[in-house]
């Protein structure tokens, strides 16, 4: 099974979707160059934080894009 850069499987992504707003989340690099998600809600992009491969889908540890 193949993975991508936040080690996350393909068919979970298709699952996983913004808390706040629903979008859509694809793979992002952060500021420090740590792996994140990052919706792709056009009104309110945020980041999420990807910590020893898991996806912190927390509204508080979000940060705007």
């Amino acid at each position: 099974m193949s993975e991508n850069t936040t080690g996350t499987a393909p068919w979970l992504r298709e699952l996983l979707r913004c808390p706040v707003t629903g979008a859509t989340l694809v793979d992002g690099v952060g500021p420090g160059g740590q792996p994140e998600l990052v919706s792709t809600d056009p009104d309110r992009p945020l980041a999420y934080p990807v910590r020893d491969g898991i996806p912190v889908l927390l509204e508080s540890e979000a940060r705007a894009v």
